[in-house]
């Protein structure tokens, strides 16, 4: 089942938003014009992502400075798991998630 985000003439570099679907909170993001849609939490331990900083692809997290490459996921400064991202699909002109 398709649940759509956002509509795509929204989507434009800085654009930055949470959104609640099947109990986990989401964080959609649209860096270097590419949307990436990731889990509103920290993995190293737990913190809200939707106020961490962006310096070009590197996500840090605002609570304990853990940096993450958004290319692929990894921490760049810390030992953690990745970050969890998830798939966007498309319909017409929204973008969303398949749950």
């Amino acid at each position: 089942m398709f649940v759509a985000l956002e509509r795509l003439i929204n989507l434009q570099d800085g654009y930055r938003r949470t959104f609640r679907v099947a109990g986990r909170e989401l964080l959609l993001l649209v860096v270097e014009q590419q949307p990436l849609l990731l889990e509103n939490r920290c993995p190293h331990q737990g913190a809200p992502l939707h106020n961490a900083t962006l310096s070009g692809r590197v996500l840090r997290c605002a609570r304990h400075g853990v940096e993450f490459d958004l290319h692929s996921g990894q921490p760049l400064n810390a030992r953690c798991p990745a970050l969890s991202r998830f798939d966007l699909a498309y319909d017409g002109d929204r973008i969303g998630i398949d749950v």
